[in-house]
């Protein structure tokens, strides 16, 4: 294993070093790193950190310093890529499909690629989360959104279905990674789920400190941290009660403090899930909060780097959202003479974003004019814009207000999905192996994999093995249990001996012996998958 590891990270280092001949690309240093920190701002173009550094009134982000290439965003079958393939990319190494996590897809016809095997489709993959795990480092997953959204889900997850928050989870709470903190907590509790599980009980006897609070957090000593800070997704930063909701910033820091230690390493995912919500609502200012926090929590993860001088930050976006421009058809005729106060007057005096203005309302919206006075500066509101908002959906202001904000600081936008662009690559390594100039999303799960010196493709083989093929090439009888429809069991039987899988879970059951296996049950709908641990036990 030891042998096969090294000689795939020399072949991996000969081939980056061949491809990336631009940007940071340094290959005379070394090329293992204790500790990896991986950082996602969904949906963060370059354009919206522009205007965010321009918005900070700073010479330069945490992240200018890191800068060093672009990344080909490009789904296995779309120019334009959803967030779960894309999130997938980085995790596994491999190109998926729309709303895919943690499989490869059906298939993959863009140019330049592979297509699927027969018999492939569909098929779990491993993520750098479960290799870093299974070589004895210890795990994070941060998001501000639900933690079983797009991207986290797709480092901890296996299913072709992202909104089918039931599995995700559950593979999630089976996952054992040491540090889990986000929202999403109504999607854990046994009234939610179709399958009338409670998680958050299943957390806490997984033997996590489970916390609410900032508070809670701040005071935790456990080496196993779950922390959900609101029922679905948590606040903007710019609308975000302190009291209820950490930063980013402030969960990047209680992980690193966790997670370090571990005298082997770590490997933290980062997300600042919501700069891609602002964006799908052209929300100028939800756009800058998050960018901001963001921006913020990176400047924690390099604090820790470059004291650490073992740890390695990279940070990316998925893909651009939006299509936001810094100048709009308000701007053509003279925008070689627009200075940049013409953009920034009117953001800078929003103190809420679009979400955060929506509770200040009253229930019939009769305080339209003194809320928007009051928390965007705007004293002269036209008539089409109080019926704007007089109208607008509930969950929906943002939409509203960011559109006119967006008019009237001659901000841009030219969609309300995904866009297909190149997006910046960000690192830092002290002394350290690194990648530069234009390469794939699956590059950088790729380099993440030489940096922890692990095998995604031996770890895909030790915990996706097919399950019936395998049981019944060792002579076992195999069969569903699905008397409980909703919580479904892998059942194989040989010489007396009965193994009981619970899909979607971690554990088996060997006539009456509970035994913790290395990786997940899985079933995507076609095949079941287990770990090779689990055929062992009926040898």
């Amino acid at each position: 294993m030891k042998k096969n590891i090294l000689q795939k990270t020399t072949l991996i280092l000969l081939v980056l070093s061949l491809v990336f001949t631009a940007g940071c690309a340094n290959y005379q240093d070394k090329a293992n790193a204790k500790n990896v920190i991986f950082m996602v701002a969904d949906g963060q173009s370059a354009a919206i950190t522009t205007m965010a550094r321009w918005y900070a009134g700073e010479q330069s982000l945490a992240l200018d310093e890191m800068a060093c290439g672009l990344v080909r965003t490009y789904a296995a079958d779309s120019a334009i890529t959803d967030s779960a393939p894309a999130a997938t990319a980085y995790a596994t190494g491999h190109k998926s499909h729309t709303g895919y996590i943690g499989v490869l897809p059906d298939v993959a016809n863009m140019p330049g690629l592979d297509p699927i095997p027969e018999g492939d489709e569909r098929k779990p993959v491993a993520t750098l989360l479960e290799a870093a795990r299974l070589a004895g480092k210890s795990t994070g997953i941060i998001s501000t959104s639900e933690l079983m959204h797009a991207t986290p889900a797709s480092f901890t997850s296996h299913f072709p279905d992202r909104r089918n928050y039931d599995v995700l989870s559950e593979h999630q709470v089976y996952q054992d990674a040491d540090v889990m903190l986000g929202g999403g907590s109504q999607f854990f509790t046994s009234e939610a789920r179709n399958d009338g599980e409670d998680l958050i009980a299943e957390i806490v006897n997984n033997g996590y400190d489970y916390i609410t609070t900032p508070e809670e957090m701040k005071n935790s000593d456990s080496k196993k941290l779950w922390g959900m800070f609101a029922d679905t997704a948590m606040a903007y930063d710019f609308d975000r009660d302190p009291a209820k909701e950490p930063s980013l910033a402030e969960m990047t820091e209680k992980a690193i403090s966790v997670l370090s230690q571990n005298k082997d390493g770590f490997f933290l995912l980062v997300e600042g899930s919501k700069v891609d919500w602002a964006a799908h609502a052209n929300d100028p200012i939800g756009v800058i909060s998050d960018t901001l926090a963001f921006d913020n929590a990176v400047k924690t993860a390099l604090e820790f780097a470059k004291s650490d001088k073992n740890t390695v930050v990279i940070a990316v976006t998925d893909h651009g959202t939006g299509g936001i421009t810094i100048g709009s058809e308000t701007t053509n005729s003279g925008y070689d003479q627009t200075h940049i106060d013409e953009f920034l007057e009117t953001l800078k005096r929003a103190k809420l974003t679009g979400e955060g203005v929506e509770k200040m309302l009253n229930d019939d919206r009769s305080n339209i004019e003194e809320v928007m006075a009051e928390y965007y500066g705007i004293h002269d509101l036209d008539e089409s814009e109080i019926k704007a908002i007089e109208t607008f959906q509930p969950g929906t202001l943002n939409y509203t207000i960011g559109r006119f904000i967006s008019q009237r600081a001659n901000i841009g936008w030219t969609t309300s999905g995904h866009t297909g662009e190149d997006v910046p690559l960000y690192i830092f390594a002290h002394d350290m192996y690194k990648i530069g100039g234009v390469v794939e999303n699956t590059d950088v799960a790729k380099y993440i994999e030489t940096l922890l010196g692990v095998d995604l493709e031996d770890t895909t083989s030790r915990l996706f093995v097919p399950a019936q093929s395998a049981f019944e090439q060792n002579g076992a009888q195999v069969s569903i249990d699905d008397s409980d429809s909703q919580n479904p069991v892998f059942v194989a039987e040989k010489d007396g001996k009965i193994l009981r899988l619970p899909i979607n879970k971690n554990l088996a059951f060997l006539n009456d012996d509970e035994i913790k296996l290395d990786g997940l049950v899985v079933d995507n709908g076609i095949t079941t998958f287990v770990p090779q641990y689990a055929v062992d036990l009926l040898q």
